[in-house]
C-alpha cells in the first residue's frame, strides 16, 4: 500500500517519502475504519481515496507558494479535507480544522493523534469563529463548501491583510459571480488556475488576496449570507 501511495504521487508530480506514505496509509485505514459508525465520505476505494482525497487536497498547494511556518484554517473542513493531507507533506505549517459538526470533530482529534499531526480543532460554526478571529490567519482554504459568494464570506475574514483565501472549486463553476463579495470584503481575486489530477477529473483553484480588512459587520448570520449573498 505504502509503496502504490508513493506511486501515485508521483503521477501527480509530489514526491513524497515512505514516511509521509505510511502517515496516509493510516489515515486512509482509520478513515475507512471510522466511517462504518460516523458518515464522512462516500468515497471508500483505496484509490478513490488517495486521487479524490489526497491528491486532491494538495496538489493545488504545489502550484502556489506558501511561506513556512504559515498559520491557516480549513473552514468546513469535513472529514479533514485538504488539511489533514497537506500537514502530512507540509509539517511546517500550523493548521486550525474547523467544523459545525461534533462527531467529526471527535474523528479529527482521534485521527490527528493516531498519525502524529499538530492541529488545532474547533466545533464551531465557521461565521461565529470568523468574528472570533479575524484576520488571525496567513491564509484561509476552503474545498467545495459553498458557493463562491458564500464561501468567500464565511473565508475572508479569518485572512490577514496581505493573506489569501485559497478556494478550491469545481470547474463548472463561474468565479466571476464573487467579485463583488470580494470586494465588499476587503479582497480582490488573483490567481485562477484550472487543471487537471491525474485520473483526468477537472479541477480549479482560486486565490483571493487579502488588500485591507474586512468591514466588522461581516460576516453575517448564515441565513443573511446565503439569502443574500454579497
Amino acid at each position: 500500500m505504502i509503496d502504490k501511495i508513493i506511486e501515485m504521487f508521483k503521477s501527480a508530480g509530489i514526491d513524497i517519502d515512505s514516511s509521509q506514505a505510511e502517515k496516509f496509509s493510516t489515515l486512509f485505514e482509520f478513515m475507512v475504519e471510522y466511517n462504518r459508525n460516523v458518515n464522512l465520505t462516500a468515497i471508500t476505494e483505496f484509490s478513490e481515496v488517495v486521487m479524490k482525497h489526497f491528491i486532491d487536497s494538495v496538489l493545488p498547494f504545489t502550484m502556489i507558494e506558501i511561506p513556512d511556518g504559515s498559520r491557516f484554517i480549513d473552514v468546513g473542513t469535513g472529514a479533514g479535507f485538504p488539511s489533514l493531507p497537506l500537514l502530512i507533506l507540509r509539517p511546517d505549517l500550523r493548521g486550525t480544522l474547523c467544523d459545525s459538526l461534533l462527531k467529526r470533530c471527535a474523528y479529527l482529534e482521534l485521527v490527528c493523534a493516531k498519525i502524529g499531526i499538530k492541529a488545532e480543532i474547533i466545533h464551531a460554526r465557521s461565521e461565529e469563529l470568523g468574528r472570533k478571529r479575524r484576520e488571525k490567519y496567513d491564509f484561509a482554504t476552503a474545498r467545495a463548501v459553498a458557493a463562491m459568494p458564500v464561501l468567500t464570506e464565511l473565508c475572508l475574514p479569518f485572512v490577514r491583510v496581505g493573506g489569501e483565501f485559497i478556494a478550491l472549486k469545481s470547474v463548472n463553476e463561474d468565479l466571476k459571480c464573487a467579485e463583488s463579495a470580494v470586494k465588499t470584503l476587503g479582497g480582490e481575486i488573483g490567481k485562477i488556475t484550472d487543471y487537471k489530477l491525474p485520473n483526468g477529473d477537472d479541477r480549479r483553484m482560486a486565490v483571493v488576496k487579502k488588500i485591507s480588512q474586512t468591514p466588522t459587520k461581516y460576516p453575517r448570520s448564515y441565513a443573511n449570507i446565503t439569502k443574500k449573498p454579497l
